[in-house]
């Protein structure tokens, strides 16, 4: 267990223990804990992180848990959240528990938001705790915006090349993609229900500060930015799927015209060479001459085969293949 705490405003990390981060949090104004706990599922013995850290009672037990999905919580003056972020390929979810004097996030195995958040501190210089938060959520939906562009590029590359040339390996990649698409919609969709539902219900009380209001709506409204990117995604990715399938369908339809022309040459000459090859006594009897051999066996076809030809340069139908190629 990796915890950093970092002092406000001024931006100055150390490194320390859980012990002396809850002494600091007790004693300090304005102050960012950030505690990286060990990866994997398996919650720590003992109790729990929150308790150890002083941050209150069995509402805030959830804190550092693995499993939790996201949440938004209000208790008095406190605010406690899970908040999903996207990571490589990956959503993890980070918590957070803020309050005007700290701001205290727990997260398992090295997570981005650790680095942006004390950038932030010192770039930035919040007035308090509660307007760091802020700075973390928005930084937590720009994860996923940069992962929905990211995609959307990637869709409209493979769209084109699918148009330049079809390959198998692309619906692959489009599946892949789409399942992308559905995982940030699935995981950002709760986290934004939860959080609307609580800050619209903050809003409303007349003691909640006009500066923390604007926060609340900047971030509402950049919330609906990365959602409509995420849908665009997905709608992008629903039309690359219609696109390779009508592609699929216009090659198939070129395979059946193939088939149609060859049966258009080949069929009547099937039927000549059956017709004449029957052993009836009128064939056997009377079609004995080398001439009326060369007239039927020869002749026909030939007649059959610039028929057919005929046929089809009056339909068009060699245009129409040449052009779909």
């Amino acid at each position: 267990m990796i915890v950093t705490v970092v002092g406000m405003p001024e931006g100055a990390a150390v490194r320390t223990d859980l012990a002396e981060a809850r002494r600091r949090l007790a004693a300090t104004r304005g102050l960012l804990v950030d505690v990286e706990l060990p990866e994997g599922e398996q919650a720590e013995d003992g109790e729990p992180l929150a308790r150890r850290l002083g941050l209150g009672d069995a509402d805030l037990d959830w804190f550092g848990r693995p499993g939790e999905p996201a949440r938004a919580d209000f208790l008095g003056d406190v605010v406690g959240l899970v908040i999903p972020v996207v990571q490589d390929a990956h959503v993890t979810y980070a918590h957070a528990v803020a309050k005007d004097r700290y701001l205290v996030t727990a997260h398992r195995g090295p997570a981005p938001l650790a680095s942006e958040i004390t950038s932030h501190v010192r770039r930035e210089r919040p007035r308090d705790a509660v307007a760091l938060l802020f700075l973390v959520l928005q930084s937590a939906l720009a994860t996923f915006r940069r992962a929905a562009v990211a995609a959307l590029l990637e869709v409209e590359e493979l769209e084109d090349d699918m148009f330049r040339q079809r390959r198998p390996e692309q619906v692959y990649r489009l599946s892949r993609l789409r399942r992308r698409a559905a995982l940030l919609h699935h995981t950002l969709l709760p986290y934004l229900q939860v959080m609307d539902e609580v800050i619209t219900r903050r809003m409303t009380s007349p003691d909640f500060p006009a500066e923390r209001r604007r926060l609340a709506r900047e971030f509402q409204h950049m919330a609906r930015l990365v959602l409509t990117d995420i849908e665009t995604l997905q709608e992008a990715a629903r039309r690359a799927f219609g696109s390779y399938s009508s592609l699929v369908a216009g090659e198939q339809n070129n395979v059946i015209n193939r088939l149609a022309i060859v049966s258009v040459i080949f069929l009547p000459l099937s039927f000549l060479t059956g017709f004449f090859g029957m052993n009836f006594a009128f064939l056997t009897d009377e079609l004995e001459s080398r001439a009326v051999f060369w007239l039927l066996a020869i002749g026909l076809q030939v007649c059959v085969l610039a028929a057919a030809f005929y046929v089809l340069h009056r339909t068009r139908v060699w245009r129409r293949l040449r052009d779909e190629e």
